[in-house]
């Protein structure tokens, strides 16, 4: 009896065992899939950034290109301006020069 109770003892160990390998074996395959989805993400991740910083090279360079705009227009309007006050005192239009 105690032999048979031993031999059950073996029995109940090694399925308890195969069980725990079981576990381990279903823990390790979704840490590998948890991995490579984070390592998909990662590299999601660096994509949207470069993306971004690109976004934000363009913006700031429109925003540049539209502040020169801005002042080639003025300069423009001036020298526009002294020329018409140069017409203007030509054909005695004018009553006070513009410098």
């Amino acid at each position: 009896m105690h032999l048979a109770g031993t031999v059950e003892g073996i029995r109940v160990k090694a399925d308890m065992s195969d069980q725990a390998g079981d576990v381990l074996d279903f823990l390790r395959a979704q840490f590998a899939r948890v991995h490579d989805k984070l390592e998909a993400m990662s590299a999601d991740l660096a994509e949207v950034k470069q993306r971004l910083t690109t976004v934000e090279i363009q913006v700031s360079s429109l925003a540049a290109t539209e502040g020169s705009h801005y002042g080639h227009t003025m300069q423009r309007l001036d020298r526009l301006e002294i020329r018409l006050g140069r017409i203007e005192r030509r054909l005695d239009l004018a009553d006070v020069p513009i410098s």
